[in-house]
């Protein structure tokens, strides 16, 4: 049984590619590792409220836009 966690997709790599941003240069805004960064990008590691919160008004979008639910899954 796959919980709400396992569906849940972000854009945060094509948002901080498309802004020419490293994994290190985002997380150093952010005050996180760069492999927190690349944790939230494949999907191993799902953030904190506040940490998507301030992934979202980082890229100028809500957080509903930076984390979606991924409707083809199951």
């Amino acid at each position: 049984m796959s919980s709400i966690l396992d569906i849940v997709r972000n854009d945060v790599r094509e948002l901080r590619v498309a802004k020419g941003l490293s994994q290190a240069e985002l997380g150093e805004f952010l005050g996180v590792s760069r492999q927190t960064v690349n944790a939230i990008e494949t999907g191993r590691y799902s953030p904190s409220l506040p940490l998507a919160i301030k992934l979202a008004r980082f890229f100028g979008r809500t957080v509903e836009e930076v984390f979606h639910v991924d409707d083809d899954q199951p």
